[in-house]
């Protein structure tokens, strides 16, 4: 009898300790997310017991080289949860500030981007960089806490091309310039980016265009001037609603821009729409998410009130914790514009007031290729398209790379001069220069030709901005 009662007092202690790990292991957190508008969910409950924790790197057998092994390393770092997360909270961390620094406009009321694009092509551009230059892209893509960022954004796009987005990058190099071979094969191996010679504009926006499913023509109007090196990539999505808009209900309607004014537009309607639906008190917002096929989701936060400014929400919103406020699905009558709106922008300003202006004075990009360089450019445009079957959308990102000039300064325009003491800094002399040759004939500036005098003419001053020499 001892003996029955002790086996099963035994029985009794590993059924429970059996039933405690099950709890544990049903209340592991989920849903992270990507930082898109569209949504796509990067990670499944399925993968914690296998990639929550980096495998070991072990040793080459054979002995290999040490640049293997924290090759192996990276591999397995850039594959864990914590990697994926960390790349989806940088992205949605320089979408929201970008948001934030760009400017609205009357002719851009609108303001649509891709911070996963834009996140790529700065990427992209970081290979070639080193030193202070580097060190201020990685702090601005991810704020240098994630080991081995490259791997780990470039498992994330192949994740995301595994769900039906469509990313391609390319690299068009000016005939006869060389940039250097590792720059080269990294960015191949890395963001699958093959370089090719220039040869037309046609070449570029024929790429843009195809890569986008067409729905992005003309990307650049002209050729850059002094185009070294471009570097270029674009999105494309197209995603069926879970539950479509039938078009028979959708008729024309309103939107409100602000309490006195509202303009006209088709509005889809649906008395009983399947959708997640709450109240965001902290943004004073509805948020609202509407699901496509394949793990893609349009998530929207509409503010409550008139008073509370859209743009204002941005230092608030945090897309993970949305997510994870979703409750289930229910019946909701809804109304949704439908529009196709497109966007351009040149980043330059917005990237300087950010904090990135040294890439467009002095940026040290030796791992690019030999020689001063500076990026020109730095150009964004997308498009979105809302309508009964779903969404499309597309964006395309491009850095342009020059060769860096010296600094002009010409004195070809009134000045003042001061004769000073270098080390007394006493102004023995000082005046203003109106006009060098008083006793020359005055000309009018459209008269003034290489064909009627013997100088050539200065073209890089410019009367009407009155600023430095372009």
């Amino acid at each position: 009898q001892l003996e029955l009662n002790l086996l099963r007092f035994i029985s009794f202690l590993f059924s429970s300790q059996q039933n405690s790990e099950t709890v544990q292991d049903e209340s592991a957190p989920t849903v992270p997310l990507i930082p898109l508008i569209p949504v796509v969910n990067i990670w499944t409950p399925q993968e914690t017991k296998n990639e929550t924790t980096a495998p070991p790197t072990e040793a080459s057998p054979t002995g290999g080289s040490s640049e293997e092994e924290p090759e192996e390393g990276c591999m397995a770092i850039g594959r864990n949860l914590e990697s994926r997360q960390a790349i989806a909270a940088a992205i949605q961390k320089l979408g929201l500030e970008l948001l934030q620094n760009l400017e609205r406009t009357p002719d851009k009321p609108n303001i649509i981007i891709s911070p996963l694009s834009i996140s790529l092509a700065l990427s992209q551009l970081a290979l070639g960089a080193v030193n202070e230059t580097d060190e201020l892209l990685m702090n601005r893509l991810h704020n240098n806490t994630l080991p081995c960022y490259h791997h780990a954004l470039r498992h994330i796009l192949n994740r995301l091309r595994k769900n039906k987005l469509k990313i391609a990058t390319r690299i068009f190099l000016r005939q006869g310039f060389e940039p250097k071979q590792d720059f080269v094969n990294e960015s191949l191996r890395l963001y699958s980016s093959e370089a090719e010679v220039l040869e037309s504009l046609e070449q570029i926006n024929s790429w843009v265009e195809k890569a986008t499913q067409g729905q992005m023509t003309n990307f650049l109007p002209s050729l850059p001037p002094n185009l070294l090196i471009l570097l270029i990539n674009a999105v494309h999505f197209k995603g069926v609603w879970k539950a479509r808009f039938d078009p028979r209900f959708t008729s024309r309607g309103v939107f409100y821009l602000n309490d006195h004014h509202m303009v006209d537009v088709e509005v889809m309607e649906d008395a009983k729409h399947p959708l997640s639906l709450y109240i965001h008190n902290d943004l004073e917002a509805q948020v609202a998410r509407f699901p496509f096929r394949k793990s893609m989701s349009l998530l929207v936060a509409l503010p409550l009130y008139s008073h509370v400014d859209v743009y204002n929400m941005y230092t608030k919103i945090n897309i993970s914790d949305l997510y994870q406020r979703l409750p289930k699905e229910r019946a909701v009558q809804v109304k949704v514009p439908k529009f196709t709106l497109d966007y351009t922008q040149d980043l330059q300003d917005v990237l300087t007031k950010m904090g990135l202006g040294e890439l467009f004075s002095a940026p040290n990009l030796a791992n690019l290729a030999d020689g001063p360089l500076v990026v020109s450019s730095i150009k964004h445009k997308s498009s979105l398209e809302i309508n009964e079957e779903g969404a499309e959308a597309a964006a395309a990102t491009s850095v342009v790379i020059s060769r860096a000039s010296n600094p002009i300064f010409h004195l070809t325009r009134p000045f003042f001069f001061a004769l000073v003491d270098d080390n007394t800094m006493v102004p023995i002399f000082m005046g203003v220069i109106n006009n060098p040759s008083p006793g020359a004939p005055v000309l009018k500036r459209e008269q003034v030709t290489r064909d009627k005098v013997a100088y050539p003419v200065d073209k890089s001053y410019d009367s009407s901005s009155g600023g430095l020499p372009k």
